[in-house]
């Protein structure tokens, strides 16, 4: 055998070699979309989404997590509620991950992504670009650009086609499906519902939709991708709960309801009125507190509404009742039920909120039930502003 051919079968026996080990190394590779189930913190209503990513020859098992976030972060309250709050990308070993979730009494469900080699290698690619110091840190936006919609992200670039999804929920919003995570936590509800405005209950397709983890889980698991040859094949190629365990129970909260309380709130006004009736006399303490508060919730509305970049925010037609006017005026109302003079303030604030009752129903932003006996305790108390000063006169 002469040289050439010596040489030549050398290369055929060494690629011959190679191009399996490739190939194996290529199939070890497996991602998995993993959705955490709900936690009793307010910021694990509405569970969580990861990327896991296994490499069985290199015996590599992580989780790639866009959910890492720190309370320690300097003006961390301040800069959540303007909107300004920066999450990163964080990579964890898988069991670390699964016994963390596992003691916070949290299923954790497991997707295993139907994609070619070089669509691992893609997304692996991407990830960990993502991953680079430079790239890890984004601003949150819990409706648009948080841990579920960059998971799915990163797989729709990866993809060599076009993942194609289900159709959604007919008439879904962004507040509707918030509610389905906070029926068990009305406080939580509550608060929620005070921070969002008009546009969080304008009809939102399925893409948007993704934005709560256990959508995206049902969406993926009937989604397809259609490949650039036109063959289609589905997204995810098989389905298992990973982590089962029994979710730990909410520790008691406040014993009343929201509901409880504003109806407690609005019996409490039609004492003080009808007291206040009665005797022909305006306590004016009763003003500092009640408007007082009434003000302060303003000023966080107010503060929502023009300064923050939250989503949704700056339509809050709840700041027709909570705004900080009632601040500016107290000093006022308290002088003139001291010197017993009249204040048209309350002459105005009695049309006003009647106006904002009567059209409480025609409103196009879902108002929380909570805010119909706030709104009338502050109508009485108006109300008795007006009969007692004209009685006096």
């Amino acid at each position: 055998m002469d040289l050439r051919k010596k040489i030549a079968l050398i290369l055929t026996l060494t690629l011959g070699m190679i191009m399996p080990v490739r190939a194996h190394q290529a199939d070890s590779i497996r991602f998995s979309l993993l959705t955490c189930a709900p936690g009793n913190e307010i910021y694990e209503l509405f569970g969580h989404t990861a990327l896991r990513y296994q490499n069985f020859t290199r015996g590599a098992d992580v989780v790639f997590n866009y959910g890492m976030f720190s309370f320690n972060t300097p003006h961390f309250v301040y800069r959540f509620v303007k909107g300004e709050t920066d999450y990163q990308l964080g990579v964890t070993p898988y069991r670390y991950f699964e016994a963390e979730y596992a003691l916070r009494g949290s299923s954790v469900y497991e997707q295993e992504l139907n994609l070619t080699p070089q669509e691992k290698q893609t997304l692996l690619h991407l990830l960990e670009e993502n991953y680079r110091p430079a790239n890890r840190v984004y601003r949150y936006n819990y409706f648009y650009d948080n841990c579920t919609t960059r998971a799915r992200d990163q797989i729709e670039k990866a993809v060599q086609g076009k993942v194609v999804y289900p159709e959604g929920g007919k008439g879904k919003t962004f507040r509707s499906i918030v509610h389905e995570y906070t029926a068990s936590s009305p406080w939580d509800e509550l608060g929620i519902d005070f921070c969002l405005g008009a546009e969080a209950d304008l009809p939102i397709d399925n893409r948007l939709q993704m934005f709560a983890p256990f959508y995206m889980l049902r969406f993926a698991s009937q989604a397809y991708i259609q490949n650039e040859d036109g063959t289609r094949r589905p997204l995810v190629a098989k389905e298992a709960k990973i982590v089962d365990v029994a979710s730990e129970p909410a520790e008691p909260g406040f014993p009343l309801t929201p509901m409880m309380c504003a109806s407690l709130f609005l019996a409490l006004n039609v004492l003080v009125a009808w007291w206040q009736w009665r005797r022909r006399k305006i306590y004016w303490g009763w003003d500092i507190v009640l408007y007082g508060m009434q003000g302060l919730a303003g000023c966080v509305i107010a503060f929502l509404f023009f300064v923050s970049v939250h989503p949704t925010v700056g339509s809050n037609w709840l700041l027709a009742l909570f705004n900080p006017v009632p601040l500016f005026c107290l000093p006022f109302m308290v002088y003139g039920a001291i010197r017993h003079k009249k204040v048209y303030y309350h002459t105005v604030n009695l049309v006003y909120l009647t106006l904002f009752i009567l059209i409480f129903s025609f409103s196009p932003q879902e108002f929380n039930l909570t805010v119909l006996p706030l709104a009338l305790g502050l109508l009485v108390n108006a109300a008795s502003h007006v009969l007692v000063m004209n009685a006096k006169e």
